[in-house]
């Protein structure tokens, strides 16, 4: 029997009693307590509506009838391991064929991201018999040991970087090492790559992978320049690695134009692994790696069954299975592309009023906002960022911040995201940024108080 429902300070007391603290909450100086969600919008505990622009893995809109329905469906039929013949589990595989090359042919279902990522790191290296792995600046690929080691985000702050693992620079055109106005920024960067690999031969180490988001995210909402994959997996495959593109973050047709987010890069890109994981599912713990038969072929050649008791049950792929239906009926990648586009319309006019915003890119609704202190340095705006989330929570509006200097804001709604929520969005923005010169006190996350100044010109300032 269910407890009554408690008030807001009785759950987080007890949230802060029971759940560990490295569980960081959003808000957490005035968490909000969110009991049901529906479309693009969550509610709290007394029924007030917040617009979410954050949340990617209700990828076709929280609580989607359609998903709901078809969960309900299978779980009162049979819910068991792909041990068993079942036709929702060859289906999905056949659906997701269809979305991608031809040659990335052979699937294997789980029920993480994290776990998609370690299973394509696994593979690689049974594959090239090598152990390397490149990786990108800021990068996270999931939470397990083996990620936390490929994900400098973390483990720049935890025991540090293997002898394994190599960093290249992130493909920033906006604030890395080669920008906008470099003659061959795609070139530049991708020779950055190629140089890691011949120092990793010089110690005589070997790359099995290069690792990467088709769309760095933590690393602040980035959008390599087109025909960076290409030269960087022509400097892989040589040096006898594989391409692994993480789309966790950026699948299943956010990025509006395509499908996939790797597929920005141009026709002639494919790479050898692809993992899928957060919207693959709409909330449901679904992810999935689709590979070439050469891979799939070397991994089963050690003789040793890989088996997940959960992935790829029936009820995970008949919910997968109506993510496709519903991105397909709804026009969904269309969608994204139109208010996307609209979106980017509407910050990059806001840009020309408020110096403060110093970039606005993207592609469909995966967009980002970098803020800045200074046009000349491009000095991350963090604490005026961090101020900016917090009064958009007060007029009930879910946005967070990415990037090193936590300060680019992220735009990754739900595709169901509109015109009208788009315009909403940027108007209060719009109108925070504007007409004010008091001073703002406002606690942290850490509990530290800043004073936030908005001036008239639109470029808030941090004494």
């Amino acid at each position: 029997m269910r407890p009554a429902q408690r008030s807001h300070h009785e759950t987080l007391a007890l949230r802060q009693q029971l759940i560990g603290s490295s569980c960081k909450l959003f808000f957490s100086h005035d968490p909000v307590k969110i009991v049901k969600a529906k479309g693009q919008y969550m509610y709290d505990e007394n029924g007030r509506q917040y617009l979410d622009c954050i949340n990617n893995v209700a990828h076709v809109g929280h609580c989607h009838p359609d998903v709901v329905k078809a969960a309900h469906e299978q779980n009162q039929l049979l819910n068991t391991n792909s041990r068993y013949l079942h036709d929702n589990l060859v289906d999905y595989a056949k659906r997701l064929s269809e979305t991608l090359p031809e040659k990335l042919c052979t699937f294997y279902f789980l029920n993480s991201g994290s776990e998609a990522n370690d299973l394509a790191l696994r593979m690689a290296r049974q594959y090239t018999k090598h152990e390397d792995v490149i990786v990108l600046d800021h990068a996270y690929h999931g939470h397990l040991t083996s990620l936390i080691d490929i994900s400098p985000y973390k483990f720049q702050n935890l025991e540090g970087q293997k002898e394994w693992v190599h960093v290249a620079p992130v493909p920033d055109t906006y604030r890395g090492l080669y920008r906008e106005d470099h003659e061959d920024s795609v070139t530049a960067y991708a020779n950055e790559v190629e140089n890691i690999i011949e120092q990793a031969h010089k110690k005589g180490r070997k790359i099995a992978a290069f690792f990467a988001e088709s769309l760095p995210s933590v690393g602040g909402q980035i959008i390599p320049p087109a025909g960076y994959f290409q030269k960087v997996a022509e400097h892989v495959r040589k040096a006898g690695g594989v391409f692994i593109a993480d789309e966790i973050q950026v699948g299943f047709g956010r990025v509006g134009k395509h499908f996939w987010a790797f597929q920005l890069q141009g026709e002639d890109f494919i790479p050898d692994i692809v993992t899928m994981g957060k919207p693959i599912g709409n909330g449901h713990p679904l992810a999935c790696v689709a590979t070439t038969k050469q891979i799939a072929e070397a991994f089963a050649a050690t003789g040793v069954e890989y088996f997940n008791t959960f992935g790829g049950n029936p009820v995970s792929c008949a919910i997968g299975l109506a993510v496709l239906d519903v991105i397909e009926k709804e026009h969904l990648q269309a969608h994204a592309t139109e208010v996307g586009n609209f979106l980017m319309k509407l910050f990059k006019e806001l840009k020309t009023k408020h110096l403060i915003i110093g970039d606005v890119r993207g592609s469909g609704l995966f967009i980002g906002v970098d803020l800045i202190k200074d046009q000349a340095e491009r000095t991350p705006a963090t604490a005026e960022a961090e101020y900016l989330i917090t009064r958009l929570k007060e007029e009930y509006i879910l946005l967070s911040t990415d990037g090193p200097g936590r300060n680019v804001l992220k735009f990754k709604p739900p595709m169901c995201f509109n015109m009208e929520d788009a315009k909403l969005v940027v108007d209060t923005i719009d109108r925070l940024l504007t007409g004010t010169t008091d001073q703002k006190t406002v606690e942290s996350d850490t509990g530290s108080l800043r004073c936030i100044s908005f001036c008239t010109t639109g470029v808030m300032q941090s004494p």
